[in-house]
């Protein structure tokens, strides 16, 4: 028995309001990071300095227990999710897969987290064990975002992915999603040497620490990782014509370009805390155009013009 109507797009809805919810919680840890209040709770998980609600705390205590607070509301909106999934969509159903998924995700996403506190990785912490859990992190939290883009993707009628026996179609697709995935891992180190690290003048020149040295990788991999990811955007409209593709092909593109100006004003301006969140913003955007346009590429069955006209194409990447 398909789903109801009416209720497959209420639930489109919500998933979309989840995805948009996350990504504002993903900016805010990024202000922890940016801001050193990482240690805010000090070694302390789930409870904050020992206590379950901190009194007179820090500023560094209220940034990283408002990030805390509102991640737990995060997993409980995926809870919700996932329990609306279940009961709206049959067994089967690619929607329940996605709802699956992104509850499995949200708990390792918890899980890495409260590593990093009880394993003291934050604040001032410039360890190469950091540096690898930064990149496990980041890793993390785009499969998070994309499961959840999914879901609502595939509850507004995406169909199923394809992966076998796409050939080419399936490199173009899904090498820029590896390929920005890998610039994402670099960036969080950067910003992270950024934040250990100040620089006081405009430069790529390396210092004496490994996360100095570093910050030459990032813009080098992201330069060619665009200009890569726009030619195979702009081939797949070719090889998988359809509105939504077409849509998210130019969406992915416009978003590339304005990450590498994002980029550069970035280091101009020696990586200030709310330009670091403008282009970890623009980041989470190209990541999720870039997977929503392999998911229409990559279909099982190639959609017709009128089949493509969903709400997720329009609203999901503008939720980022």
């Amino acid at each position: 028995m398909s789903p109801d109507p009416h209720a497959q797009h209420r639930f489109a809805r919500f998933a979309r309001l989840v995805l948009a919810y996350n990504v504002a919680v993903v900016l805010w840890g990024a202000v922890v990071r940016a801001t050193g209040a990482g240690a805010g709770c000090g070694a302390h998980w789930p409870r904050c300095n020992g206590v379950v609600i901190p009194r007179d705390p820090s500023v560094e205590t209220l940034i990283e227990f408002t990030h805390r607070a509102t991640s737990g509301i995060a997993l409980l909106a995926v809870v919700a999710m996932l329990w609306m999934a279940l009961r709206r969509f049959p067994r089967g159903h690619v929607v329940r897969t996605g709802a699956i998924w992104s509850m499995v995700l949200m708990l390792t996403e918890a899980g890495v987290g409260a590593s990093l506190v009880l394993l003291r990785l934050v604040a001032d912490n410039a360890s190469l064990a950091r540096a690898w859990w930064m990149a496990i992190h980041l890793t993390n939290t785009f499969f998070l975002l994309a499961a959840i883009a999914l879901t609502a993707w595939w509850a507004s009628g995406g169909r199923r992915i394809r992966v076998r026996g796409q050939g080419l179609t399936g490199f173009l697709a899904l090498a820029p999603v590896a390929l920005t995935l890998l610039v994402a891992v670099t960036g969080a180190i950067t910003a992270l040497g950024d934040t250990l690290f100040p620089k006081s003048s405009v430069g790529l020149d390396g210092g004496t620490h490994f996360l100095e040295r570093l910050r030459i990788v990032h813009p080098v991999l992201a330069v060619a990782t665009t200009l890569f990811a726009i030619a195979a955007s702009a081939a797949l409209c070719r090889r998988r014509p359809g509105r939504a593709t077409e849509r998210l092909s130019y969406a992915a593109a416009a978003l590339l370009g304005l990450q590498v100006v994002a980029g550069v004003v970035n280091v101009a301006l020696l990586a200030p805390v709310w330009m670091q969140i403008i282009h970890l913003l623009l980041a989470d955007g190209v990541w999720l155009a870039l997977v929503l346009l392999a998911a229409s590429a990559l279909a099982e069955e190639p959609a017709d013009a009128s089949a493509a006209v969903h709400p997720a194409p329009r609203s999901v990447p503008a939720a980022v």
